[in-house]
């Protein structure tokens, strides 16, 4: 019998009986907390995290895995992920876990799939946000949080955290309409938000620029985020950016949200647009502000010039004001659509700089990756009616990619020490955002490794132990004694993102292994077909 000294003071007693299920030897540890790293060989027992900083502790385990050379770090955190319905479908999730994520956040920008009281509302508001999240092949109902988190269970790649968007608390009791909810409405509301809580949700999430979430006032969404409060969540929102000034009013809601419930505030991508009026600082100081003034307010970015989503919310909201039929009858109107030409303009500097992808029809593949423009003018049309047509022809669900953020000053939201990293990807259609697919190893290629912009420690804890801690999961983020066991082994020489706007599918180099409750899910840059993600709860 050998006794064998550890990580915080714990001993291990080693005999022919006691073996590792993995143990991973000479790597540099970069644990999540911020701090330097340090060379120690990490061993994995049912899923719990164990460390050995003496080389001579002579453990036996089932597989090794010589680490030399490679960066051992907390597996990624998503902290916004348009999952929820295409990891389903597509369990092993190759885009994102091939950059070293284990843990992704759905459920975002106020667009979740459970708690629907109705089937028929759960399949209309599928096709509603089909240009954003996707479809589903199979027939799925789920009217309580745990019935859909049940769906992901050992069923996927990664975990799954998950947020309650107030679309389908408002779909669930005002209905698909703009109006204000009544009292009764919102005393539902905050009962069925408290229900999905309870089952494991980890907060609420709005998205004010995608209806019917974006109905709602910003006394509503103080009255629920009073309830999040109440039950130790979170408030995550997508900011409604036409609101007032169109550049510091609309974070000015989500602050003032904050201040009237105490829920701790995630603003969620933020950005200085390519067109704004202002600068960067001044959104960045706002933050700072708030933060100096006593409230726990964080946000997320991803580190890409080109944002994406569903064709459909370049719609004024009063057409989708009733639900999809309503919006299919607007499409289709001739007098409509002249009131349409007035009203919208592209999301980006032209047209030209708004590129489609994800089609159904086999004669509308030829425009994937085109852009609106060169779509009209192909077909001798305004672009206003291009859209109208796609819409109605792919039912709803085509999706965009186009210029969005000042370049220039992303870095300044990135290097923030209030930031962490959310992808925003969307899973759609041959030509995605490069972000889809190269996020995470941009952070590290490009603003540790290449610019320098921050430290690999400081970069590690923003991808890792921040999110996890801001969600209050108390085991992951860390590599730490007992910790659950979800773990990215990369190359820090190599790892890097090779998606680019034009071949933006393509697999990030540098990443190694990827451990995912202590199952191998990559190996040596390969996927293990392994699907030992958990369902996390917020109260497990």
């Amino acid at each position: 019998m050998i006794i064998i000294a550890s990580y915080n003071n714990h001993l291990y007693i080693v005999n022919d009986k006691l073996m590792l299920d993995i143990l991973i030897e000479n790597a540099l540890i970069v644990d999540g907390s911020g701090n330097p790293g340090y060379k120690a060989d990490v061993g994995i027992e049912n899923n719990k995290i164990k460390i050995f900083r003496y080389k001579n502790h002579s453990m036996k385990s089932k597989q090794k895995i010589n680490a030399e050379g490679l960066i051992l770090s907390p597996g990624f955190i998503d902290f916004h992920a348009h999952s929820g319905l295409r990891i389903l479908d597509e369990p092993l999730h190759e885009p994102k876990i091939m950059q070293g994520i284990t843990t992704e956040l759905i459920g975002v920008d106020g667009n979740s799939y459970a708690p629907f009281k109705s089937k028929n509302d759960l399949n209309e508001f599928i096709e509603l946000n089909s240009g954003l999240d996707g479809t589903i092949q199979q027939d799925v109902f789920w009217p309580t949080v745990d019935s859909y988190l049940n769906a992901f269970h050992k069923k996927t790649a990664v975990n799954i955290a998950y947020l309650v968007g107030n679309s389908v608390l408002r779909i669930n009791t005002v209905g698909w309409n703009n109006k204000l909810a009544k009292k009764n409405d919102i005393e539902n509301m905050q009962s069925i938000l408290r229900e999905s809580m309870e089952e494991g949700a980890f907060g609420l999430s709005t998205g004010l620029e995608y209806p019917p979430g974006n109905f709602a006032d910003t006394s509503e969404l103080i009255e629920l985020s009073k309830q999040a409060y109440k039950l130790g969540g979170i408030y995550h929102t997508h900011v409604r950016y036409e609101l007032g000034d169109k550049f510091l009013d609309p974070f000015r809601e989500a602050i003032e949200i904050g201040n009237k419930s105490n829920v701790p505030v995630h603003i969620t991508h933020l950005y200085q647009s390519s067109y704004s009026k202002g600068g960067a600082h001044k959104i960045l100081n706002l933050v700072e502000s708030s933060r100096e003034s006593g409230m726990d307010i964080t946000f997320d970015s991803y580190p890409y010039i080109y944002g994406s989503t569903r064709l459909i919310i370049m719609l004024p909201d009063w057409t989708k004001d009733g639900g999809t039929k309503t919006l299919k009858d607007i499409l289709s109107s001739d007098e409509m659509r002249e009131k349409l030409k007035k009203e919208v303009s592209p999301r980006a500097l032209s047209w030209d700089q708004v590129w489609l992808t994800y089609f159904k029809l086999a004669k509308n593949h030829r425009y994937e990756g085109l852009s609106v423009a060169e779509i009209a003018r192909s077909r001798n049309q305004n672009p206003i009616d291009t859209i109208c047509d796609i819409l109605l022809e792919e039912d709803l669900q085509t999706c965009y990619v186009a210029l969005g953020s000042n370049g220039s000053t992303i870095p300044k939201f990135i290097n923030h020490p209030l930031s962490m990293v959310g992808s925003d990807a969307v899973l759609l259609g041959d030509f995605p955002s490069p972000r889809t697919y190269g996020c995470f190893p941009t952070i590290i290629s490009e603003y540790v490794r290449e610019e320098k912009f921050m430290s690999l420690e400081f970069a590690i804890r923003k991808i890792t132990s921040f999110p996890a801690q801001r969600l209050g999961i108390r085991d992951r983020g860390l590599i730490k004694e007992d910790f659950k066991a979800d773990i990215t082994l990369f190359d820090l020489n190599k790892i890097k993102s090779k998606a680019t706007k034009d071949n933006p599918k393509v697999y990030a180099e540098g990443i190694e292994y990827v451990i995912v409750n202590g199952k191998i899910a990559i190996n040596k840059g390969q996927h293990t077909k392994s699907l030992n993600g958990y369902a996390l709860k917020s109260n497990y």
